[in-house]
């Protein structure tokens, strides 16, 4: 079994790591007490090729497979948690939906532009009622000829507010129940979409995260995603995917976290020694970086099975759930290290702790991740 990386990944972890040391580093913390959502990174991001990572060269895309992704999406977490799910969205679930089960027409006239970055993506699956249960969905697509009429709200959605091209479940057949669903590519500037007000989270400041209504909203069939019936097969079927991005997210919010603490464990002296001298403070770091790496080795290993075509449902959900959970005790022991210095906001570390609680909710819950992984080990137990 070989555990070197390729020259590829380290430059492309060097890369990203670079941008994001000099370009989002110095702002970030400012960044996220004013709300501000960075247009300028995702600019330069759309520049380098990043928003692109999931797009083939037919459309002006950059690709990356599973792994790059997840290292890219990792270093960005370490810096900032907001750009990350910015980019994890767009990248991980928004532009492989269009990519697999767009009509010609559809990837024609989304892909490039989003592949430069010039539109960014959305996802809009949950409703005010429905959250892990996404088979309760109520919005509805009633088909009048050539077009699909929608009608519903849609919670929680990531970048909505700041997106171009949404990715949307609708209902087609009631009676039909899960099979009924459908998924379509609906533009925030058409009528009868309107994008409300960015919600006031705990954590990620940078990012947005709205609600959206859908009123009488026409969408031509060619913007549908697949054939009708097929929606939340290709919904989970992406979940599954970027439930990597998550867990790499995950590892990246707690590496920042670790590097954080030690730094300030040479710096900082208490009982006339500093503190990394410490063996209390000794063993939490090794802690801290032995979780971390273990939760690093899952993401990649899934990441790994999706590239070369295995199955990977039940890899993804063990890495997002380990790394998920990992990321919230690393962030409380980084913070535990700085004492009453990390609950103040003149450190960046209650950001990675407010940013990092999230990574057990979306995506999935750890719950559901459990309840995944247990039907994906019975169904393998015959």
């Amino acid at each position: 079994m070989e555990f070197a990386y390729t020259e590829e990944y380290h430059l492309l972890r060097d890369t990203v790591r670079a941008f994001m040391e000099s370009e989002v580093a110095p702002h970030v913390d400012r960044w996220d007490r004013a709300g501000y959502f960075p247009d300028e990174v995702f600019r330069r991001l759309g520049e380098m090729g990043l928003l692109g990572a999931s797009v083939s060269e037919e459309y002006g895309g950059t690709p990356l497979d599973a792994l790059g992704q997840a290292i890219a999406v990792e270093e960005m977490a370490r810096i900032s948690a907001s750009v990350a799910i910015t980019v994890g969205v767009h990248v991980g679930l928004v532009c492989p939906m269009i990519v697999r089960y767009g009509t010609p027409e559809a990837r024609a006239r989304y892909l490039p532009a989003m592949a430069r970055g010039d539109w960014l993506g959305a996802f809009a699956q949950t409703e005010p009622n429905t959250g892990s249960d996404a088979a309760g969905i109520q919005t509805r697509a009633v088909r009048k000829g050539d077009r699909y009429v929608l009608n519903g709200i849609k919670v929680w959605v990531t970048n909505a507010e700041k997106a171009r091209v949404l990715v949307v479940q609708a209902v087609t057949d009631p009676a039909a129940g899960k099979r009924g669903i459908s998924s379509f590519v609906v533009e925030t500037t058409w009528p009868g979409v309107t994008v409300g007000r960015n919600e006031a989270k705990l954590g990620l400041h940078s990012s947005v995260t709205n609600p959206v209504y859908l009123e009488d909203c026409e969408v031509p069939v060619e913007n549908r995603l697949g054939a009708e019936g097929q929606g939340l097969r290709i919904a989970l079927e992406h979940l599954s995917a970027s439930r990597i991005s998550v867990a790499a997210q995950a590892v990246g919010i707690a590496q920042g976290a670790y590097e954080q603490a030690l730094r300030y464990t040479t710096q900082r002296k208490t009982f006339g020694a500093f503190l990394v001298e410490h063996q209390a403070i000794q063993f939490m770091l090794a802690d801290m970086v032995t979780s971390i790496e273990a939760a690093r080795l899952l993401t990649h290993r899934a990441a790994w099975f999706r590239d070369r075509g295995r199955p990977f449902t039940a890899a993804a959900s063990m890495a997002k759930l380990f790394a998920s959970e990992m990321c919230q005790r690393v962030t409380y022991q980084a913070l535990q290290i700085f004492g009453g210095y990390g609950y103040s906001r003149e450190y960046p570390l209650e950001r990675h702790f407010r940013d990092a609680r999230v990574t057990t909710l979306y995506e999935g819950t750890s719950e559901i991740q459990r309840i995944i992984i247990a039907r994906e080990l019975l169904r393998a137990a015959g």
